[in-house]
C-alpha cells in the first residue's frame, strides 16, 4: 500500500481535502508573510540600539543630560519609568550601566538619559567628562517593572525620590502632565544641598501648571537661605505634606540609604508593603556594612576567581563579581545591573559568595547554584561558569 493510499483510509481525509482546495482558491496565502512577525518584534524589542548622542545639557553642577538618537532613525516604544543598559568602553575596559529614560514615552525623537557623578563612579566620570556630542554607544532596548500600572495602582499616587533617584519619576511626571492623564501625583524629592536639586525648575513650572501634580522638595544639609523643607523624609513629614496615606499608591527610587530609611517611615504611617514599589540604583557604597556580611572578610580582601575553561580572575571581596569579571575582559550578559533581571547570572561551581538583600534569585537558579553576579561578592576562592 503507498503512502498515498494509507492516507485515504483516514476518516475525514476527503473533507481536509477539499477544505484545504478551497482554502487554496478563496483564503489569504499566509506564506507571503513569513518573517512578518518576527520583523514587528525586533522593533517593538531589539537586541541592541545604536545611538547617538545629539545633545549634552547640564542639569546641576554634577548631573548632565545625554540626548541619545538612533543611528537608524527608529526607537522602540518604552513605558514611563523603564531604562535602558548602555555599553562603554573606557580604559580598555567593556561595561554598561542601566539609566532610567527621564524623557517621556510621547516623545519619540529621542531618549534623554540624566547621569549624576558618583563618588568613585567609573562609568559616571566618563560620560559626564569625556563624551561629547556625536559620540555613539550600543544599548539594550529599553527595560524594567518599576512602572505605573492603572489597573492595580489606582488614581492617587506619592514618588518619593533620592538624587538621580528622580529620573524614572520624571519620566512618568512629564508623560502625566503633557497628556492630561487622570491621576494624581505627589512628589517627595530630597537631595543634600540646593544647588544639586535635578530638574528643579522645571518641576516647580509643572506643579504651578498642573493641578494634578505637587512638588515637595526637601532638602538634608540646608544653607542658612533655604526656603524648602528641610532633614529627612520622615514619617513625620510626609504626614504633614500629604494629609493622610490612606489609599495612596507610593513608588521609592534612590540609593538604596533611602530605602532602608523610607520603609519603615512608611511602616509608620500604616502603609502596607502591597502599595509601595521600589527601585534600587546601583551596588550598595559599603557591602561589608551590610547585615550578614562575614566577619573577618574585609572589601579589599582578594580573591582567585576561576573562570571554568577560561582562566582565572583576581576579585576584591567588596566588588560585584560582575564588575571583576568585565575588567579581567570577559563578557557577561547583563542588563539591570541590580539583581533584579537574572541576565547576568552565573553558576558558581564552588566557593562562597556573598548576596545582599535585594538579589531576587530565582527558585530554580538556587536549586543549581546560579547567583546574579551583579549582587554576589566573592568572599572566599571561588570557581564560576559562564
Amino acid at each position: 500500500m503507498t503512502a498515498q493510499n494509507v492516507h485515504q483510509k483516514i476518516e475525514g481525509y476527503d473533507r481536509v481535502l477539499e477544505e484545504a482546495n478551497t482554502a487554496k482558491r478563496y483564503g489569504v496565502d499566509y506564506r507571503v508573510m513569513k518573517g512578518e512577525v518576527a520583523r514587528v518584534l525586533d522593533l517593538l524589542h531589539p537586541k541592541s540600539l545604536d545611538l547617538r548622542v545629539s545633545e549634552i545639557i547640564e542639569e546641576t553642577p554634577s548631573t548632565k543630560t545625554l540626548r541619545l538618537v538612533s543611528e537608524n532613525g527608529y526607537l522602540p516604544p518604552f513605558e514611563a519609568g523603564q531604562y535602558i543598559n548602555l555599553f562603554v568602553e573606557a580604559a580598555g575596559v567593556r561595561t554598561s550601566r542601566p539609566y532610567s529614560i527621564s524623557s517621556a514615552p510621547n516623545q519619540t525623537a529621542y531618549y534623554d538619559v540624566t547621569v549624576r557623578k558618583q563618588e568613585k563612579g567609573f562609568v559616571s566620570t566618563y560620560l559626564l567628562s569625556r563624551v561629547k556630542a556625536g559620540q555613539c554607544f550600543e544599548s539594550t532596548a529599553p527595560a524594567g517593572q518599576f512602572r505605573y500600572n492603572p489597573i492595580i495602582h489606582g488614581k492617587d499616587l506619592v514618588f518619593i525620590a533620592g538624587g538621580s533617584g528622580i529620573t524614572p519619576f520624571m519620566s512618568m511626571i512629564r508623560e502625566t502632565t503633557d497628556r492630561g492623564l487622570d491621576r494624581k501625583i505627589h512628589l517627595i524629592y530630597g537631595n543634600r544641598i540646593e544647588k544639586d536639586i535635578i530638574f528643579h525648575k522645571e518641576l516647580k513650572e509643572r506643579a504651578e501648571r498642573h493641578k494634578c501634580f505637587t512638588y515637595t522638595p526637601v532638602i538634608s544639609e540646608p544653607t542658612k537661605s533655604c526656603k524648602e523643607l528641610t532633614g529627612f523624609i520622615s514619617a513625620k513629614l510626609m504626614k504633614k505634606v500629604l494629609k493622610g496615606a490612606q489609599g495612596k499608591n507610593f513608588f521609592l527610587c534612590g540609593p538604596g540609604a533611602l530605602y532602608d530609611f523610607c520603609m519603615p517611615e512608611l511602616e509608620s504611617l500604616g502603609v502596607p508593603a502591597g502599595r509601595v514599589r521600589r527601585e534600587m540604583f546601583g551596588a550598595p557604597v559599603d557591602i561589608t556594612a551590610h547585615p550578614g556580611w562575614p566577619a573577618g572578610v574585609k572589601g579589599n580582601a582578594r580573591f582567585t576567581v576561576k573562570v571554568k575553561g577560561r582562566g582565572d580572575v583576581s576579585a576584591l571581596a567588596g566588588e560585584p563579581l560582575l564588575v571583576s569579571l568585565e575588567r579581567a575582559g570577559f563578557k557577561v550578559p547583563v542588563l539591570c545591573r541590580s539583581g533584579e533581571c537574572s541576565m547576568c547570572r552565573v553558576k558558581l561551581l564552588s566557593g562562597k559568595v556573598y548576596q545582599p538583600r535585594g538579589a531576587h534569585v530565582r527558585a530554580s537558579d538556587l536549586k543549581y547554584g546560579y547567583v546574579h553576579s551583579c549582587a554576589a561578592y566573592p568572599v572566599e576562592d571561588c570557581e564560576v561558569l559562564l
